[in-house]
């Protein structure tokens, strides 16, 4: 089994930052990629941004030149650095871990709330 536990939510102003971040726990032999989704009130859930165990990067179109993805393989952890937050960016942000064996795990999720 694995856990993901992220940390850094909060609520900011728009125009400030936060950081998030995943450590990973468990039973994990491969890990393929880690990202974090998100989910606003009403909406579905969506990608925000991803990283392969080879630090390839994937980002919406919406979050690129704001957040930056990075990924410390020795810890599991994968860190989601986000700046110049906007109140459309308020939603839930949920950690995602894909194994090698083509395995998903999910997070609990963090509340980010950015007021205008």
């Amino acid at each position: 089994q694995v856990q993901l536990v992220e940390s850094g939510g909060g609520l900011v102003q728009a125009g400030g930052s936060l950081r998030l971040s995943c450590a990973a726990s468990g039973s994990i032999f491969s890990i393929n990629a880690m990202g974090w989704y998100r989910q606003a009130p009403g909406k579905q859930r969506e990608l925000v941004a991803d990283i392969t165990s080879g630090g390839r990067t994937n980002y919406a179109d919406s979050v690129k030149g704001r957040f930056t993805i990075s990924r410390d393989n020795a810890k599991n952890t994968v860190y989601l650095q986000m700046n110049t937050l906007k109140p459309e960016d308020t939603a839930v942000y949920y950690c995602i871990l894909s194994t090698a064996r083509g395995q998903g795990y999910w997070g609990q999720g963090t509340q980010v709330t950015v007021s205008s």
